[in-house]
């Protein structure tokens, strides 16, 4: 009987401790574990509405997460420096915003399928932001150095024909000086021959002698005009050539802003530019609106994205991507996950939902 009893007992013990360790199994199956990640905001890739992150890579991030059943538990960083300090740190599992894949990443760093295909991209100011303020323009041109040297021409070959046609005109009852006195005589013989200069004079000598000085005289002022017009025209078009860019071949000797740690600022100092290095691409946009940069260079996407949206029809891309890049996921070296985040990514392109993230984000800037 007490063995019978116990044979009970035994039975219930095994079958709750049986039930206990399937229910935790359950639990454990219930509750995804958590997978720390590390981004950046850097619209389009990273994109920081109302507290919460959103984006190109946040998205994809989502997706991965959802089939591989764990929840990405987000950290900011700063700049990719900062990024990649804390995959290296393992104080984060993976990093993802606009990390490009590189032979010197590559060899601290393991890396996915690439995520984004990119490469750099100059960005210039518009054609309107680069004009500026039209009535400011027009000061700046009076002022320079070739209007005040060619005015200061035409001022000393005035005085010549002036007093010539004041002396010859000042007795002549008719003449179109009405004074025989050099003050304010002179000062009608001035006007006559400014006006005779530059366009055409209001009344014309009548002595003889002073009307074979005007015949002469505007002949004169369309020479003047001509090469006056002609000089301008040159300085203007070697200004626009130097200050011109319109390929990375130009970049060389410009300021160009990058930002600090970036692929691109190699990139824009093996071009003999003046690299501005910035911490984030946010102060990059600045700096080229306040005029302190002549361009900026950087990942071809994301300067995409800001033509197209917040800095439409003030600033410009030129040319084509060079430098051609690819973004990739980073893992700290040996991590598990990489095997199982590329599974996630090429399944995603076979079944479309990577170009249906693809689509939302940079459909309408290409």
């Amino acid at each position: 009987m007490l063995r019978l009893v116990s044979g009970y007992v035994f039975g219930i013990l095994v079958t709750l401790l049986l039930g206990s360790v399937t229910v935790q199994a359950q639990d454990s199956r219930a509750q995804p574990r958590e997978v720390r990640v590390v981004t950046r905001v850097l619209p389009p890739m990273v994109v920081e509405r109302e507290k919460s992150l959103t984006g190109f890579s946040i998205e994809l991030m989502e997706a991965i997460a959802n089939r591989m059943k764990f929840i990405p538990s987000y950290t900011v960083a700063p700049d990719v420096r900062s990024l990649l300090e804390e995959v290296r740190s393992g104080r984060v599992e993976l990093g993802i915003a606009a990390v490009s894949i590189t032979a010197g990443r590559e060899a601290e760093f393991d890396f996915s399928q690439p995520i984004l295909n990119s490469g750099l991209q100059i960005m210039t100011l518009g054609q309107v932001s680069a004009g500026g303020n039209p009535l400011l323009d027009m000061l700046r041109l009076l002022v320079s150095w070739t209007s005040l040297a060619w005015l200061g021409i035409g001022a000393l070959l005035i005085l010549i024909p002036a007093h010539i046609v004041w002396f010859l005109e000042r007795r002549h009852p008719e003449g179109i000086v009405p004074t025989q006195k050099y003050f304010p005589g002179i000062f009608f013989a001035l006007y006559w021959a400014a006006g005779t200069l530059v366009t055409q004079a209001e009344s014309a000598p009548k002595h003889a002698l002073a009307r074979l000085v005007a015949v002469l005289w505007m002949f004169t002022g369309v020479v003047f005009v001509a090469l006056y017009t002609a000089q301008l025209t040159a300085t203007l078009t070697v200004q626009q050539i130097a200050g011109g860019i319109n390929s990375p071949e130009d970049l060389a000797g410009k300021r160009v802003a990058v930002t600090a740690g970036s692929t691109a600022a190699m990139a824009v100092r093996e071009l003999k530019a003046n690299a501005i290095e910035v911490r984030q691409i946010g102060e990059a946009y600045d700096a080229l609106q306040n005029r302190t940069v002549d361009a900026i260079v950087f990942d071809a996407p994301v300067l995409m994205y800001y033509a197209a949206n917040e800095g439409k029809g003030r600033v410009q891309l030129v040319g084509a991507p060079f430098r051609k890049e690819d973004y990739g996921i980073v893992f700290p070296r040996g991590s598990s996950l990489r095997s199982e985040v590329n599974i996630a990514l090429l399944s995603m392109r076979e079944d479309g939902s990577y170009q249906r993230i693809y689509d939302r984000w940079f459909a309408a800037s290409r």
